[in-house]
């Protein structure tokens, strides 16, 4: 890959139902992120057992994944911030490393979070 620098960032995914979506959204804006992408009517098996994805005329009884990628200095606020609702609501979230090729996408990066290949 010749020519492509590539930057390491956070990918953020929270899985929540649909009537929390908003309170994520919230969340991310206030954090400073400044993208994501959201996926409704998920299907999965987890601690609250089954979830069948497409419920006809009711998407806030179904999961709903937020996937967002963000420097690294974002992810604490996004943590802090989604734990105590968390704790009262069912939910999850997953934080991993990923390397994004066009880091201005990603709203005012810290050049530290940058890296490089």
């Amino acid at each position: 890959m010749k020519n492509v620098k590539l930057h390491e960032m956070k990918k953020v995914e929270i899985v929540v139902r649909g009537e929390d979506l908003d309170f994520v959204i919230d969340l991310l804006e206030r954090a400073g992120v400044s993208g994501y992408t959201i996926i409704h009517n998920l299907s999965g098996k987890g601690s609250h057992g089954f979830h069948e994805g497409h419920l006809l005329f009711n998407e806030e009884d179904t999961l709903v994944m937020v996937i967002s990628v963000m420097p690294e200095n974002l992810v604490e606020a996004v943590l802090e911030g989604i734990t105590p609702f968390l704790n009262k609501h069912s939910g999850v979230v997953f934080v991993s490393s990923v390397m994004v090729s066009r880091v201005e996408k990603f709203g005012d990066v810290p050049t530290s979070a940058g890296g490089g290949s």
